[in-house]
């Protein structure tokens, strides 16, 4: 009987398994508890990460969605099953193979981009500000209706603006 997990997950769970025997042996060899384990604990974490990374976009998850989905169940019980909420097991299961694969694309280019707020902005942002004083952001903004705090709310030429908090300076009246 043949697997169900990819040949790539496959591969990382055995390589997990390896690396859990290993340290087993290595513990089980060592007389003294202070003793050096090398860098054993590091590669099975990395071993983890990679299983867990393998799983995730196995085709054998995919499979088990639709299989469960054509069984009866809903997307509430397959994402309560995968640990999700149901917009999530949706976004990343829902549809044909591309719109999956297209979907998947858009946002590993998403989380690539770098953010859009402007770094060179003056003065701080509310939650910098909030960070610097020990207060938060709510705090701050009642210190700047209050008078207490020195803000000016810094306008793009494309349209977006952002408040913008002066600590050092007195507040205009």
């Amino acid at each position: 009987m043949g697997t169900f997990l990819s040949p790539t997950t496959s591969a990382a769970l055995a390589r997990l398994v390896q690396l859990d025997v290993q340290l087993d042996a290595q513990v089980d060899a060592q007389l003294d508890a202070d003793a050096d384990t090398g860098s054993a604990p590091l590669e099975r974490l990395r071993a983890i990460r990679t299983l867990l990374d393998a799983l995730e976009t196995d085709p054998a998850t995919l499979a088990g969605v639709r299989a469960a989905l054509e069984g009866g169940s809903t997307w509430e019980e397959v994402a309560n099953a995968a640990g999700l909420k149901p917009a999530a097991a949706k976004w990343r299961w829902q549809g044909t193979d591309e719109e999956i694969a297209a979907r998947q694309e858009a946002g590993r280019k998403r989380s690539a981009r770098p953010s859009s707020v402007p770094t060179d902005l003056p003065g701080l942002s509310v939650a910098e500000a909030a960070a610097q004083l020990g207060i938060t952001p709510q705090a701050v903004y009642l210190q700047v209706s209050r008078g207490k705090l020195a803000s000016r709310t810094v306008e793009l030429p494309d349209g977006r603006s952002y408040k913008r908090v002066f600590p050092g300076e007195q507040p205009v009246a």
